[in-house]
C-alpha cells in the first residue's frame, strides 16, 4: 500500500541503442508483459523530454517529422514491466502517424480503411476509432483512460496495455486533445460536437460542463491552499508505514457487503450470515460472534445472501435486502433481523396499493437517522419508483412476525415515475434531501418535503452512475461510474444573494462544472481484469459543521483515496494544462491480494489526534483491514 502514481512521468531510453530489428522484436514481447501486472518496486526513469535529447545524440535516421508527406506525425511509446523493478518505457514507434476513423468495428481486418474515411465529420453511421499505426485500433471511450500532459505535447491511455504519443508541436497536441473529446461527445451522444448539439444535450444551464473554462469556479474556491499540494511519493510501495498502518484479520469468507455503525458494532455479511466485529479508534476487530440467516421461522429461501445491509433503530436492527434473481439487484422484501438476539424477526414485503412491487435499493432517512432507536422508517428506490417505508402500519402499531403471509410495509410518500428515469443507486443527506444517479449518467436532487419533482437535474457525462454519495450538508456530491468519480458542488447563489444547495432551489445558469477523480492509465491497467470503479464515498460525519476530509473507492484490487481540500482547490496542481473537465489524478492506494468488496471510511468520532482521518475499513472476500492514515505528508 502507499501513494498513487506510477512512473507515467518518466521513461527508460536504454533500448534506443538497439537496433531497428531488435526494437521491433522487443515491442512483440512487451506487449504480453504489459498486459500481466506484479507486486509493487520501484525503479528510477529517465523524462522523455531526455529520450528526445538521446535520440538527437544518437543521430538515428528517420523521416523529419515536420515532413508534408506524413500527416498528423507523432512517437508512440510502451510501458512495461507492469510494477516491477524492470518496469519501463520502450520505443514502440519512432515516427507513426494517427487518424480518428469512423467504423462499425474495431479490428477491420481487410484493412479497408482510407484517408477519405478517416476525415473529421465523414457522416454514416458507426463509432469513432483512434488508429495509431498498425498497433493501435482504440474505441474512443473513457475506458481508454486518456491522461494528458499539455506540457510535454503528450498523452497516455490504455489499449490492452499502456501506451504513450508524443506530439512534435504544441498545435499538433491541441488539435488531437480537441478531435478526440469531440469524437468522444459523437460517440456517446450520437450527435456531431457542434455547439448546437452541446446546448441541446447539457443545455443553456450547464454551459460550463461543455465548456469547463467558461464555468464560475468560485464555488470551489474554499479549499485550502495549504492542503492543495501533491504527495511526494507517487509509487504504490507495500509496507511503507509512514503513509498508512494497517490491521488485517480473516473473515469467514464470502464476504459480500460491509456495514460500518458509528456506536459500538460494525457488521461483514459474508455466504453465512453476519459477523459482528467491535469499533475502535484503531479500526474495527472480530469479537467472534456471528448471526446466520436460517435464525428466523421464514417459509421462504433463508440461505440466499443479501446484497444490502441497513442499519436502524439505534443501531440494534439490521434490514437486509436480498435480490430476487442472481445477477439482478430488484428485491421483493426485507428481512428485519434483531442484532441482540440474533433472530429474523420479520421478514417484510415491498407492495402498494395491494400489488406486489420490488426495490433496487434502499438508504437510511437521513445520513445519522440509523443513531435514532426509535426510528421506524426508511427510503427505498427502483427504476422508476422513490419512496418511504415505514414498518408501523397505519394505527401506529409496529408490526411484528406472524405465522402465514409476511407483512407489509406501509408506503408512507413517494412517487412511481413514467418509464424513462432508470434509477440505479440513492443517498440522503444530514436533513434528508435525496440524491438519485440514473443509468443515463443524470444525477437528481430532491427536497425532503417532495419526493415528485426534481429540484436540479445534472446531465449525465455518458457512463451510467453505478453508485452516489452525498456530504451531510448537501454541498457535494460523489457520482460513481465504471471509469472515473465525479465530484459536484451543489452551490449556487440566488436573486437575491444568499448561497443555497440545489436540493433547496434551481440553480439557475451559474453551476459549477464538475471535477472527475480518474486513476492514471498506468495504475487503471495494473488494478487488474476487474478494474471498474466500484462504492465511491465520502468519509462519514453526522454533525453540522464538520466537513469531510476524504474520499475513497474502489476499483480491482485498489482502495483509492483522495484528499477532498485537495480535489476542491482550483490552483492544485493536476489541473495545470488540462482541456476540458479538471481531473485529479493525485490519490493514495492501499493494495490487496484480490478484488475488493467495499472501502469505507469509519464514523469520524474515532478519528484520533495523529491521524487526519477515522480509520479506513478495507473488505476483501476472504479478509478486513483496518487502516489509520498517517497525519505525514
Amino acid at each position: 500500500m502507499g501513494t498513487s502514481q506510477s512512473r507515467e512521468d518518466y521513461i527508460s531510453d536504454s533500448e534506443y541503442e538497439e537496433s531497428e530489428s531488435e526494437e521491433s522484436s522487443q515491442y512483440e514481447d512487451a506487449q504480453e508483459t504489459s498486459s500481466s501486472s506484479s507486486q509493487p518496486g520501484t525503479k528510477t526513469l529517465n523524462s522523455l523530454d531526455e529520450v528526445d535529447a538521446k535520440l538527437k545524440s544518437l543521430k538515428l535516421k528517420y523521416t523529419n517529422p515536420q515532413s508534408p508527406n506524413l500527416k498528423n506525425p507523432v512517437k508512440l511509446y510502451l510501458h512495461i514491466g507492469g510494477n516491477t523493478p524492470k518496469a519501463k518505457w520502450i520505443i514502440s514507434d519512432k515516427l507513426t502517424s494517427y487518424s480518428f476513423i469512423k467504423t462499425n468495428k474495431i479490428n477491420d481486418e481487410d484493412g479497408s480503411d482510407d484517408d477519405e474515411k478517416s476525415e473529421k465529420w465523414g457522416g454514416g453511421d458507426g463509432f469513432w476509432v483512434l488508429k495509431v499505426g498498425s498497433k493501435i485500433r482504440a474505441k474512443v471511450s473513457t475506458e481508454m483512460q486518456l491522461k494528458m500532459f499539455g506540457d510535454q505535447r503528450r498523452i497516455d491511455f490504455v489499449n490492452n496495455g499502456v501506451w504513450a504519443l508524443k506530439f512534435f508541436s504544441d498545435s499538433e497536441y491541441r488539435k488531437f486533445v480537441t478531435e478526440f473529446q469531440d469524437c468522444l461527445f459523437e460517440n456517446v451522444y450520437g450527435l456531431p460536437a457542434t455547439e448546437a448539439n452541446k446546448f441541446k444535450v447539457y443545455g443553456k444551464e450547464f454551459i460550463g460542463w461543455a465548456k469547463p473554462e467558461v464555468a464560475d469556479d468560485s464555488m470551489w474556491e474554499d479549499a485550502d491552499d495549504g492542503l492543495g499540494k501533491s504527495p511526494e511519493s507517487v509509487t504504490p510501495v507495500r509496507g511503507n508505514r509512514d503513509l498508512l498502518e494497517e490491521f488485517e484479520e480473516l473473515a469467514n469468507g464470502g464476504v459480500q457487503s460491509l456495514t460500518l455503525g458509528a456506536l459500538d458494532n460494525s457488521f461483514l455479511v459474508n455466504d453465512l450470515g453476519v459477523q459482528v466485529y467491535r469499533n475502535y479508534s484503531r479500526g474495527i476487530h472480530n469479537k467472534g460472534v456471528s448471526v446466520r440467516f436460517d435464525s428466523g421461522s421464514s417459509k421462504t429461501d433463508s440461505h440466499s445472501t443479501p446484497k444490502k445491509a441497513l442499519l436502524m433503530r439505534g443501531e440494534t436492527n439490521m434490514m437486509l435486502m436480498s435480490p430476487l434473481k442472481e445477477g439482478k439487484p430488484q428485491a421483493t422484501g426485507v428481512k428485519q433481523l434483531d442484532i441482540e438476539t440474533g433472530k429474523i424477526v420479520t421478514e417484510w414485503k415491498f407492495e402498494k396499493d395491494g400489488t406486489d412491487i420490488t426495490m433496487r435499493d434502499i438508504t437510511n432517512d437521513t445520513k445519522a437517522s440509523q443513531l435514532d432507536p426509535s426510528e421506524s422508517t426508511f427510503l427505498g428506490l427502483d427504476d422508476n419508483r422513490l419512496c418511504q417505508w415505514d414498518m408501523r402500519d397505519r394505527s401506529g402499531i409496529v408490526q411484528n412476525i406472524v405465522k402465514g403471509d409476511s407483512p407489509v410495509l406501509h408506503w408512507t410518500q413517494g412517487h412511481q415515475f413514467s418509464r424513462g428515469t432508470n434509477f440505479q443507486c440513492f443517498a440522503s443527506t444530514g436533513d434528508g434531501s435525496i440524491v438519485i444517479g440514473s443509468l443515463d449518467g443524470k444525477i437528481r436532487l430532491y427536497s425532503k418535503t417532495s419526493m415528485r419533482q426534481a429540484k436540479t437535474a445534472f446531465p449525465g457525462l455518458g457512463s451510467p452512475i453505478t453508485h452516489v454519495d452525498v456530504t451531510y450538508d448537501g454541498k457535494w456530491i460523489l457520482g460513481t461510474t465504471d471509469t472515473y468519480l465525479i465530484l459536484i458542488c451543489t452551490l449556487f447563489t440566488d436573486k437575491d444573494g444568499k448561497t443555497k444547495t440545489g436540493f433547496g432551489g434551481r440553480m439557475g445558469n451559474k453551476i459549477p462544472a464538475p471535477r472527475l477523480l480518474k486513476l492514471t492509465p498506468l495504475d487503471s491497467h495494473l488494478a487488474g481484469t476487474d478494474n471498474k470503479f466500484h462504492g465511491g464515498y465520502f468519509s462519514w460525519v453526522t454533525e453540522n459543521g464538520k466537513q469531510e476530509r476524504h474520499l475513497v473507492a474502489s476499483v480491482g484490487k485498489f482502495s483509492v483515496i483522495w484528499d477532498f481540500q485537495q480535489v476542491k482547490n482550483s490552483a492544485h496542481e493536476c489541473y495545470r494544462n488540462q482541456q476540458g473537465l479538471k481531473s485529479c489524478y493525485c490519490y493514495k492506494i492501499v493494495l490487496k491480494d484480490e478484488s475488493i468488496v467495499a472501502s469505507r471510511f469509519m464514523h469520524d468520532k474515532y478519528a484520533v489526534t495523529d491521524s487526519p482521518e477515522a480509520p479506513l475499513v478495507v473488505a476483501t472476500p476472504m479478509k478486513v483491514s483496518s487502516i489509520s492514515l498517517s497525519g505525514k505528508r
